[in-house]
């Protein structure tokens, strides 16, 4: 199985519980791993046989700035539930990390894998 991944895709969005959160953009970094066959791909040199990294971030990034979300586990659940239905992938690896979430802290985050590894 291969992975097509993106690291620290930077989306700026209203995310958070408290009600100052809820008027403010904050910075959410996300991390993707997507299993497919890149093998199509590497034969042909051809974009349309894997997946297009491009198009999935943007489509990340449309779908966590539609609306306010206030949890990161929430937008982790809607991005893996997105890509295993709008791309060719068995499995999905989500990671959502809220810098200055936590002032002592770099960072805090959420990661989880569905579909079948």
């Amino acid at each position: 199985m291969d992975i097509v991944f993106v690291q620290q895709l930077e989306i700026s969005s209203v995310i958070g519980v408290y009600e100052w959160e809820k008027t403010i953009q904050q910075k959410l970094l996300i991390d993707l791993e997507l299993a497919t066959d890149i093998r199509a791909a590497a034969a042909d040199d051809d974009i349309r046989q894997t997946l297009d990294y491009a198009v999935i971030c943007q489509q990340v990034t449309a779908l966590v700035q539609a609306k306010p979300i206030e949890l990161i586990e929430t937008v982790a659940e809607r991005i893996a539930s997105m890509l295993l239905t709008e791309f060719a992938t068995k499995a999905v690896a989500v990671r959502v990390c809220k810098p200055g979430a936590v002032p002592a802290a770099q960072t805090v985050g959420v990661a989880i894998r569905r579909g079948q590894w």
